[in-house]
């Protein structure tokens, strides 16, 4: 993860912009601590700054990345995980651009200038970003974010008309009247007939209105397919990586792909590494050791204690940005871990964010009582997606320099996912249903991977259902944990009016 920010339409004097610029970008540098980049544009109307984590040629790719004329810059976020696929494609259209560095976000440049700023540029791309562009031949400049807000992304406007753009608040809190957040799968422009509006470019048909239940039956090579090619796409790197592995379905799913895949994938880094975090005797930690020790990665176990956490609590705060409690819950141990993580010289992970949305794998999804229901709360949580579990895991990891990616938020899997028919990936439990009738949740991912004949995990840790509270070994866990919640919750109130 990087850190992006830009001032548009400033009044000030050149000198005093570039101040700024370099003042406001730094507050982002925990995000991107390998280089900064800064550039002055438009006659001194035009500030871009860029706090670089670098994942993909290390040794080129600084930003912001210049096309050979000059006139088009660029400061992006994320990974563009298809831009060997796009110089194909636009080599075969006529389109001759020659990369000068090996940084994938570099493939913007030729893309913009291929399709303008139109809803059809972002289209083409698969992967995490946001990005600003900035074009000095037309005066234009071109504000993207991917089509789930994997990528955090800020907006605001300043007292002398200026346009703020950062990857957080705290960049530019100080210098705008209004902001907010950057809306999912949408572009900003300040030409066109749409100028200073948001624009939809991901336009999906789950989100239609009115909006039609998906029909289409559970199949599960293409299920399975589609997810692994996911996860191999996002193990593109040129640094030292590893997988974050809690133990349950999601995280165990992506581990086992990689660990699949590492070895003919890197010569370098040929040894998979995986992490878990938890309080002292969390039964998830002996979960992940579990499934570790089956997939032969080289595991680490991290463990914090109660005041640990609660003492993390402002710094996790002031990386999120929230004030949410369950969201800061779920990010303290995150946080933690990520500081061990980036130690070690690690600087990207896999993770297992999504699957729930998409699959409905929350307990209160047992009480679905038919498919439209289903499918319309699945839906909303995507939705909201960007809001709570994107930014915790974005801000929590990038807030020690730590790139966090996420295979089930792929746009083509997304996609195909959400057009299965609700009534496969339903609960089915009680006293009525037939034993070869019953699907826990989550089903639909775990039928797709069960392959006796290759398996990517044990039967048992395939169908592991989620624990209930009644197991003995539970409750002393959960009493603890449940104590941690409370000391939080308290701990906010008490310190944060």
């Amino acid at each position: 993860m990087c850190g992006i920010f830009a001032i548009f339409e400033s009044t000030l004097e050149e000198s005093e912009l570039r101040k700024l610029l370099v003042e406001c970008s730094s507050k982002l540098r925990h995000r991107g601590p390998d280089w900064s980049g800064y550039r002055i544009l438009s006659e001194g109307k035009v500030a871009i700054g860029h706090e670089r984590l670098a994942i993909i040629s290390p040794e080129s790719g600084e930003q912001p990345l210049v096309s050979a004329d000059g006139t088009v810059t660029v400061a992006a976020n994320g990974e563009i995980y298809n831009y060997k696929d796009i110089y194909q494609e636009i080599k075969k259209s006529g389109v001759e651009y020659t990369p000068k560095t090996g940084s994938d976000c570099e493939v913007l440049i030729p893309l913009y200038m291929k399709y303008g700023a139109s809803p059809a540029f972002p289209d083409h791309l698969r992967g995490m970003f946001s990005f600003i562009l900035h074009d000095a031949k037309s005066d234009t400049y071109l504000v993207v974010r991917d089509h789930m807000g994997i990528t955090p992304l800020y907006i605001g406007w300043g007292k002398d008309g200026s346009v703020w753009f950062a990857s957080e608040m705290k960049a530019i809190s100080e210098h705008c009247n209004t902001l907010r957040q950057f809306p999912p799968g949408h572009l900003y422009c300040n030409k066109g007939n749409a100028a200073g509006e948001f624009v939809r470019w991901y336009k999906p048909e789950y989100i239609e209105r009115p909006r039609p239940l998906p029909s289409e039956p559970f199949n599960a090579d293409k299920l399975r397919h589609a997810f692994e090619a996911a996860t191999v796409r996002r193990m593109m790197s040129d640094v030292p990586w590893g997988v974050l592995l809690s133990g349950g379905l999601d995280s165990s799913l992506v581990a086992s792909i990689c660990s699949r895949h590492v070895a003919r994938r890197s010569t370098d880094f040929p040894k998979l590494h995986s992490f878990s975090v938890g309080l002292v005797g969390a039964p998830d930690l002996k979960a992940a050791k579990e499934v570790a020790d089956y997939l032969g990665t080289k595991h680490h176990t991290y463990t914090y204690t109660i005041e640990e956490g609660l003492d993390a609590v402002p710094s996790v705060i002031r990386c999120l940005e929230t004030y949410d409690v369950t969201t800061i819950r779920a990010a303290t141990p995150m946080y933690l871990m990520s500081r061990k993580i980036k130690a070690m010289g690690i600087k990207m992970v896999l993770s297992g964010e999504g699957a729930d949305e998409i699959f409905g794998g929350y307990l209160y999804f047992h009480k679905c009582p038919n498919p439209e229901e289903f499918f319309d709360e699945t839906v909303d949580k995507l939705d909201r997606l960007h809001m709570y579990d994107c930014l915790r895991c974005n801000k929590a990891m990038s807030a020690w320099g730590v790139e966090p990616r996420v295979p089930f938020l792929e746009r083509d899997f997304i996609q195909l996912a959400m057009k299965m028919d609700p009534s496969d990936k339903m609960i089915r439990t009680g006293k009525d249903v037939k034993p070869k009738d019953k699907r826990i949740e989550k089903w639909a991912m775990r039928k797709a991977f069960d392959t006796p004949d290759d398996p990517y995990l044990p039967e048992h840790i395939l169908y592991r259902q989620k624990e209930q509270f009644s197991d003995g070994t539970y409750l002393i866990f959960y009493f603890v944990y449940y104590h941690f919640i409370i000391s939080l919750t308290s701990h906010i109130n008490t310190n944060l009016q």
